[in-house]
């Protein structure tokens, strides 16, 4: 923080205004304009929130110019090579990396909160079985408040630290769930002694009828774009559940919220969108043909996965998830798959094609994460429902900073009105 500040000055009355100014540890610097309206008798205007910074946050730091990811400072490649999931909860949440002992306990107590309550299964009895995943995984996480009302006191740390714990925990175990009920297949209950992602395949494709063997390589992928879905950092539904949050609702609701927010294809169907559009060009032969159709501007086909709301080079997640994509179809025998023949031919043409390199159009984390899921026998439909798993650890960081923080307050964001004057009414019988 700085004493800097600007003076913005009304051309009309001459009134000044100082805005202040302040500095961060990385990224371009803010002006404090909440005195402007109160002096000046205005607001600002910026549709989308793009250029408005909306809290203080010291969680996660996106450089999209320079294709930059930090959690915690931590940059995103060395966490994904070094580290795992949990460990990256227990960074998100707590700012620092973990003692081994510390790593340890944190690990059993998600472990040893992974059940939820019997009635919460009978929930999806009541969803059709051809619901959407999402509908069900929101409904049953916003439900999760009158299970732990005894515990969400939102101004107790311990009580915030509880409920972080039980929500990463049981998330997995509720979209298993949700999953199971899709396929009119039996719940598979969690088991303790395993990894946090080794459960959750478990409980996926599990079956009483036969034993199920978890491939080493099908827990590490999901681990590793658990991590890289994590945070980041403003984004629609971490504002989301910063914003409901805010008006002091259960956490389980503000979750709840991020969940239903994260269901846009805008945001967290883009991998499955993906998916579609390689299905629909068919063959890499057809490459070319449908390149040719994102570049006309009268055609209403684009290409998914390519481009980003905040990077403007190429996404630093994308990198890294392009090389397990290939460990992956390997492992299980698929890497003459004809999605990721179109994929990377695709990836190709992005990254010299001057049409895609103007635009910055590079290819995404999402590009690659749909051709994961697939290869590990996960539905399209449960693509989002993998996102919310991952980035939860994220909104529940993001709510408790902000919970925690004494300058909270409210959300309440203004608009500039371009409805009609005021005007009397009119009875009927006198209407036109």
């Amino acid at each position: 923080m700085t004493d800097k500040h600007f003076t913005l000055t009304d051309p009309e009355s001459g009134t000044e205004t100082k805005l202040n100014r302040y500095d961060p540890t990385l990224g371009p610097s803010v002006l404090d304009i909440t005195s402007l309206y109160s002096d000046q008798g205005v607001f600002t205007y910026d549709p989308g929130f793009g250029a408005t910074a909306s809290c203080t946050s010291q969680v996660t730091y996106v450089d999209g110019e320079a294709g930059v990811l930090l959690y915690r400072g931590y940059p995103i490649e060395q966490l994904a090579e070094h580290s795992n999931y949990l460990e990256v909860c227990y960074l998100l949440l707590h700012g620092e990396l973990p003692s081994r002992e510390e790593l340890a306990e944190f690990d059993k107590s998600i472990r040893t909160h992974t059940m939820i309550n019997e009635s919460l299964l009978r929930f999806f009895n009541g969803f059709h079985n051809d619901a959407h995943p999402m509908a069900m995984v929101s409904g049953v996480v916003a439900s999760l408040s009158a299970f732990y009302h005894d515990t969400t006191d939102i101004y107790n740390p311990e009580h915030r630290d509880i409920f972080a714990h039980r929500i990463i925990a049981k998330l997995p175990t509720i979209a298993a769930a949700a999953y199971k009920h899709t396929l009119g297949q039996p719940f598979i209950y969690p088991k303790n002694d395993l990894s946090y992602c080794s459960n959750l395949l478990r409980m996926f494709f599990a079956v009483p009828a036969d034993e199920y063997e978890i491939d080493p390589v099908a827990a590490e992928a999901l681990d590793l774009l658990f991590i890289l879905h994590a945070d980041h950092e403003q984004n629609c539904s971490t504002s989301t559940v910063r914003l409901a949050g805010s008006s002091g609702t259960s956490p389980y609701s503000a979750i709840a919220a991020g969940i239903s927010a994260l269901w846009g294809p805008a945001h967290g169907g883009a991998n499955e969108a993906v998916i579609n559009m390689l299905e629909e060009i068919g063959t890499a032969d057809r490459i070319d043909e449908y390149v040719a159709r994102a570049k006309d501007k009268n055609d209403p086909f684009r290409l998914m996965g390519f481009g980003h709301r905040v990077y403007k080079s190429y996404d630093p997640r994308a990198a890294i998830i392009r090389n397990m994509c290939h460990r992956v179809l390997a492992g299980l025998g698929q890497q003459d798959s004809p999605l990721l023949e179109q994929a990377l031919k695709l990836e190709e043409i992005a990254l010299k094609d001057e049409y895609f390199i103007e635009k910055n159009l590079y290819p995404n984390v999402d590009f690659y994460s749909g051709i994961i899921y697939q290869a590990l026998g996960i539905p399209k439909s449960m693509f989002t429902v993998m996102f919310a798993i991952a980035r939860c650890v994220g909104w529940v960081t993001h709510w408790c900073e902000m919970v925690a923080d004494p300058n909270s307050r409210i959300g309440r964001p203004r608009q500039l009105y371009n409805g009609p004057a005021k005007r009397d009414y009119l009875p009927v019988s006198e209407r036109n």
